[in-house]
């Protein structure tokens, strides 16, 4: 490549960049395809309402607590041996 063919091919390829975005825009892409309609969400509170009577029970049984049926003796229960 010679010494002044560089300048030529950096202009070529400016002018092809500035055309090909002007066609690709003018192409592809139209102002009312641009705008796009969103939902508006409310915001979000820290206070939340009692839940309802007819779903919540106060005097069920609370799940998160450790059940116990018999006892257990093994206190390596993934052990191979059997006491």
């Amino acid at each position: 490549m010679k010494q002044k063919d560089l300048p030529i091919i950096l202009v070529v390829v400016f002018i092809s960049a500035v055309l090909s975005f002007i066609v690709s825009r003018a192409l592809f892409s139209s102002s009312s395809s641009r705008r796009q309609q969103v939902d508006v969400v409310q915001s979000i509170s820290s206070s939340f309402p009692a839940p309802d009577g007819r779903y919540f029970n106060n005097n069920a049984v609370d799940p998160t607590q450790l059940i116990q049926v018999g006892t257990n003796n093994n206190t390596n229960p993934f052990s191979s041996s059997t006491h």
